[in-house]
């Protein structure tokens, strides 16, 4: 079978420092020949501290139906080497070939002109990948259905939340029909309802022969809508394989530094973060009810999770909501832990300390958990660390009975209480069996 997405030696170098081009005139396009050669001579002289390789000989095919997943961690070039396929970054060597139409959906803001309303856009979209108006008009209906955005349809987009930015631009590249389809991890953007709407049109799309590369976190959607994963880790691939397989062991070797050793996790050093740095977390603690610093946690014990920030002096924290997500070994999420959601807001905070969440009565099977973290100020995100800790629950004495469900029935454990009460109102089966009868007499 001849492939649909070939890749060999892929490879794209960034230069830290350098200043992007800008529109070159006439003049500047002569003047700049002029200087090649001394511009040569300097560019030899660049020492390897000043480059870094987000790929490098990256070499890959892809048959035509196939479902790929992309994992790796931020920062392994993952999303590179999508925007490298979807055409709009440069390589800096090797060769792609690609034998049909590229849909692509990217980080917010690719692939749309701010200036166009959504109407045009999904036109525009649709010439971009080679489609008749007809084709378009076709599909027109479902993709402003998708994306539930009809009384917006004629503004302009820029002006769209980052959520009904999203829905559009997944609706075009699902509804256009491309032969592959690109996907980054820009999910995240949307809501749960909206997470698992895209999920099940992803797996139509799989369903259907057409071709998918998708890049997540949620190892979870990679194994279920996936049957083969690459693994990429500082630019090269690390393994390529059976999904399960290829995740399983991303999931063994890439955070066993983040499990607590100790009770403790260092950020500080963490590169593969997010946010606009107003405000950093530092590191994860785990807290009994003492406030004593414990290296593991048992299902239904008093704990605290801690997580510790420094900011500059000159932050506002006035306006900071912090929280975390809580994800199983599989990467499943499993429980989301936000201060304006419970309705704790912080207030008076210093500029170094802990943000500490508290379970009265740890609700969580015995596993092994990861914690993803983020801090907003100001509704902007100022630091978010992806897979920033793991620990460990062990058994414990969640019911009275001391006694836990199998494993198998989920991760979470509920507080409940059985009770009988007598019988009120019209038991169904005696009332359906005295009617019967009366029928019967009636007749």
């Amino acid at each position: 079978m001849k492939p649909i997405i070939r890749v060999k030696n892929l490879s794209k170098q960034y230069f830290i420092g350098r200043r992007q081009a800008a529109y070159a005139t006439v003049r500047d396009s002569l003047v700049n020949m002029a200087r090649l050669p001394l511009n040569l001579l300097r560019r030899r002289g660049r020492s390897a501290e000043q480059s870094i390789w987000a790929l490098k000989d990256v070499s890959f095919e892809v048959n035509p139906g196939e479902v790929v997943g992309v994992v790796g961690r931020n920062g392994a070039g993952k999303s590179t080497m999508l925007k490298v396929l979807s055409r709009i970054t440069e390589p800096t060597g090797g060769r792609i070939e690609l034998f049909g139409r590229v849909g692509s959906l990217l980080e917010v803001g690719t692939g749309f002109h701010p200036e166009l309303t959504g109407r045009e856009n999904i036109y525009l979209n649709g010439a971009i990948l080679g489609m008749r108006r007809v084709e378009i008009n076709r599909k027109f209906d479902e993709i402003v259905a998708f994306a539930e955005i009809e009384e917006f349809l004629d503004t302009p987009v820029k002006r769209y939340s980052s959520g009904m930015y999203t829905r559009l631009a997944f609706a075009v590249a699902a509804h256009l029909e491309p032969e592959i389809m690109v996907v980054d991890e820009v999910l995240s953007v949307g809501d749960a309802a909206f997470q698992e709407k895209c999920l099940g049109k992803m797996g139509e799309v799989a369903h259907a022969g057409r071709t998918v590369l998708f890049v997540s976190h949620n190892m979870a959607a990679v194994t279920s809508l996936c049957d083969r994963a690459i693994w990429i880790d500082q630019g090269q691939i690390k393994a390529d394989g059976e999904s399960a397989e290829i995740v399983q062991r991303y999931l063994q070797t890439a955070f066993a530094s983040s499990l607590a050793q100790g009770g403790v996790t260092s950020l500080a050093n963490r590169m593969d973060r997010k946010g606009d740095g107003t405000l950093k977390l530092t590191h994860v603690r785990l807290l009994d009810d003492k406030n004593t610093q414990i290296s593991h946690l048992r299902c239904g014990q008093t704990v605290k999770i801690a997580l510790g920030y420094r900011a500059s002096n000159q932050t506002n924290l006035s306006e900071t909501t912090v929280g975390f997500t809580i994800l199983n070994r599989s990467q499943q999420f499993i429980g989301y832990c936000q201060s304006d959601i419970s309705g704790d807001r912080l207030v008076n905070l210093p500029t170094a300390g802990e943000f500490v969440c508290e379970f009265s009565k740890l609700p969580l099977m015995p596993g092994r958990y990861t914690l993803n973290v983020a801090c907003r100020v100001r509704s902007s995100v100022a630091d978010g660390v992806y897979h920033a800790a793991e620990f460990e629950v062990l058994e414990g004495e969640f019911y009275t009975t001391k006694l836990l469900p199998s494993s198998g029935y989920g991760d979470s454990l509920l507080e409940y209480r059985w009770s009988v009460s007598e019988s009120v109102g019209h038991d169904p089966g005696q009332e359906a069996q005295a009617n019967g009868e009366m029928r019967r007499i009636a007749l």
